[in-house]
């Protein structure tokens, strides 16, 4: 047993297919068989069987291939804990995120990440989703900050995808002299009549969409992309809007009272929102971009 087989293991794991792991390591798909084949005979048990949803692990298997993820999580600390101590990270780190959904929690990461590392150049652009997945395929940024619908949003083989531990639902935001602000949640029915500001994002578009294909036309009184405007609107009366509960982190407006979040629930929101980086293993950059994401983390 040596680590190439491990890194193999857990690329298979990954991706549940040992032809995307073979792709993924740059390696044919029969190198990566016969170091398989060869660690199970080692072994004597056999440590993946192939079914239809891919290449899975065995029974048998599971027990071992936890081991041996732990002890390649340990042999990577052990590099990275090395790698800090012989030499500093140097370099730039481009970064592509999602507007405004992740600048609540981005700019504290990105001090904490400028003190420790004051000699690496940061550059962080705000794009659309489908846009930041295109450029960290294409290697124009080291790494994405992106919310993946899921079930429905699907990312392409090369592309890892490191989630976040944190929760994101959507809230209706509402005035705080509104009837709606002593609710303990809404749904979509329960903001049809009242006047709407919409933030033109992401899947926020598609629930506004649904609330008109249930119950006709919406009184729609400001579209804006700009998270702030919204906030503001809703502050001074002029109607209610749905946001991203990673919007609201830290906000100014709920925390002084001018506005008040309610959660939304109910019918279309039967999906998981899952925030996190977006990156391709293997790049120059890479040893940065996984420093990055543990003060994304913090």
């Amino acid at each position: 047993m040596n680590l190439e087989q491990l890194m193999y293991v857990k690329e298979i794991i990954e991706t549940k297919s040992m032809s995307i792991a073979a792709q993924n390591l740059h390696i044919t798909q029969s190198a990566i068989s016969q170091s398989i084949a060869l660690l199970e005979k080692e072994l004597g048990i056999q440590l993946f069987r192939r079914s239809r949803f891919g290449t899975v692990p065995t029974e048998e298997g599971k027990k071992i291939i936890r081991k041996m993820l732990e002890v390649l999580q340990k042999t990577d600390e052990l590099k990275e804990e090395i790698q800090s101590i012989t030499s500093s990270f140097t370099g730039e780190l481009k970064i592509a995120t999602s507007p405004s959904i992740f600048m609540t929690f981005l700019i504290k990461a990105l001090a904490g990440f400028k003190n420790d590392f004051p000699q690496i150049k940061v550059e962080i652009a705000e794009m659309e989703k489908k846009e930041v997945i295109v450029r960290v395929e294409r290697g124009e940024v080291d790494l994405g900050l992106i919310f993946l619908f899921q079930p429905d949003d699907q990312l392409p083989a090369q592309i890892t995808f490191h989630s976040f531990q944190y929760e994101s639902t959507f809230n209706v935001i509402v005035p705080r002299d509104s009837a709606l602000a002593l609710s303990k949640e809404l749904q979509l029915a329960d903001i049809r009549d009242y006047p709407i500001v919409i933030y033109e994002r992401g899947y926020i578009v598609h629930l506004f969409k649904e609330l008109e294909k249930q119950y006709g036309s919406v009184n729609i009184i400001l579209r804006t992309q700009n998270s702030e405007v919204v906030k503001r609107a809703v502050s001074e009366g002029l109607g209610v809007s749905i946001v991203s509960s990673l919007m609201l982190k830290d906000d100014p407006y709920l925390e002084s009272g001018r506005i008040a979040a309610i959660p939304l629930t109910g019918y279309p929101l039967n999906f998981r929102v899952t925030p996190g980086g977006i990156y391709v293993k293997g790049r120059n950059q890479h040893r940065l971009v996984r420093k990055f994401l543990e003060y994304v983390e913090i």
